[in-house]
């Protein structure tokens, strides 16, 4: 397939907010990636569930949040009620991750499990045929506009190739410092899903740039 691109919000300006809700409505574009932040797990802190709902209310394409939130578990009803489409926790904030996975997957959303840039790949083997993606992280989580760790692209080949051995479908996502400089390496390398934040809302013309990502 085509790979997708989900531009992130948390580069969206939010006196703004409708404005851009509805130039992504507009644009080739295919998701609103959401990064929700509590200040615990990341040292930063986004919006919650007021404006989780705006969004939905107005978006005409899936809401794919990014939980950076420790025990993501109490809030999982909670995220789906306010009309998230994909879920994705984090590997390092889950104690019994198939549990977590499963209940994201009981209440109809696509679960995902992202990996910050330290934590290996090989600890998905386990469980990456029960996830509809994975997240690789290319920067450090916690702010936007961070440059690219390049060893990101050897962990999406080994992450695809994980992926073909276990026979699972699941998706790859990356998001950090995604540009026009590296896309190209990050779909040859097996991604199917670029997050981009930063480079798209500060770009001058934000539709031709989500235009451009996507034919790269």
């Amino acid at each position: 397939m085509a790979h997708l691109v989900s531009p992130s919000l948390l580069s969206a300006d939010f006196g703004n907010l409708q404005r851009d809700i509805e130039m992504i409505n507009t644009s080739e574009a295919d998701w609103f990636h959401l990064d929700i932040m509590d200040g615990m797990f990341v040292p930063n802190i986004s919006f919650g569930f007021p404006v989780i709902k705006h969004i939905k209310k107005h978006a005409k394409k899936p809401l794919d949040v990014h939980l950076m939130i420790v025990n993501p578990d109490r809030y999982i009803e909670d995220f789906y009620n306010a009309g998230a489409d994909i879920l994705t926790v984090h590997y390092e904030a889950c104690d019994h991750l198939h549990r977590t996975i499963q209940n994201i997957k009981s209440k109809g959303m696509k679960a995902g499990i992202s990996l910050n840039p330290h934590t290996p790949v090989h600890l998905l083997k386990d469980i990456i045929s029960d996830v509809d993606l994975v997240l690789i992280m290319s920067v450090n989580p916690g702010f936007g506009g961070q440059k690219f760790i390049p060893n990101s692209i050897e962990k999406i080949k080994e992450l695809k190739q994980l992926i073909i051995d276990k026979k699972s479908s699941a998706l790859i996502e990356v998001d950090g410092g995604v540009d026009n400089s590296n896309v190209k390496l990050l779909v040859n390398a097996g991604c199917d899903i670029l997050v981009a934040g930063s480079y798209i809302f500060k770009s001058e013309d934000q539709m031709e740039t989500i235009k451009e990502l996507k034919k790269n």
